[in-house]
């Protein structure tokens, strides 16, 4: 992969806003595979012919299965002052999810401790005094349900930015997402239903409210629903 792969949304002195492609990792890990981070410090490298290193600040992160709009911070004010808004919750995430269950609740609040178990890479909902418990909350709502294919479309906004905790969450209350081979029995590879469509928060030097809004990939599940109702903005058309 190359960094002229990456959608590049919107770009300033202090911001770098672009769609991040499902299975490419946020930030280098143990795989060796080409990550967010520096795909994108090598585009601002070549595109202003920078010497040395280039800085980009990683301000949150998505799960590496899980695609959709990112941040990245071009200077550390606007790294420190993203990160405030993270803590104080004016940070804004929401997510498409596909669920391969319809929860008893239309919509709900959840509420777990989470602890991440390392040596197997895998998040499980734990005892609130688990040594490590981190509290996850998330709203989710159902949009939309496809009976024939027993498939349901649900908005997820996060208030804490835990590893995994849509997919957990979910999981734990019987409603794993589609394609989640990790949480979810018998689930199809390569289709994993879960996009971060949703993204705002303040300008780090102007404090003017930046929002972006994207698609998920035209593919199964995702064609199943109507996306443009809910995103609340038209599909780009070709």
């Amino acid at each position: 992969m190359d960094f002229k792969d990456i959608t590049i949304l919107y770009e300033d002195n202090h911001l770098l806003v672009v769609i991040k492609p499902q299975g490419v990792p946020s930030q280098s890990d143990k795989s060796g595979d080409e990550d967010m981070l520096s795909l994108l410090k090598a585009y601002i490298k070549d595109k202003y012919a920078k010497p040395g290193n280039v800085y980009l600040g990683l301000v949150h992160r998505l799960d590496r299965p899980t695609g959709g709009v990112m941040v990245f911070a071009k200077t550390s004010k606007a790294a420190a002052r993203l990160s405030e808004q993270i803590k104080d919750g004016t940070f804004s995430k929401r997510y498409l999810a596909v669920l391969t269950a319809k929860p008893q609740a239309k919509r709900d609040r959840l509420t777990h401790y989470l602890a991440k178990d390392q040596a197997n890479n895998i998040v499980k909902v734990v005892p609130m005094t688990t040594d490590g418990a981190k509290k996850a909350v998330l709203d989710y709502n159902i949009l939309e349900d496809n009976d024939e294919e027993g498939l349901h479309l649900a908005d997820v906004k996060l208030y804490t930015g835990r590893s995994h905790q849509i997919r957990v969450q979910m999981a734990t209350i019987g409603c794993p997402l589609f394609g989640d081979v990790k949480y979810g029995k018998n689930q199809p590879t390569g289709m994993f239903s879960l996009w971060a469509y949703d993204l705002s928060f303040k300008h780090p030097t102007t404090d003017k409210i930046m929002s972006f809004r994207v698609f998920p990939p035209e593919k199964y599940p995702w064609q199943l629903f109507n996306l443009e109702r809910y995103i609340g903005i038209v599909k780009p058309r070709d």
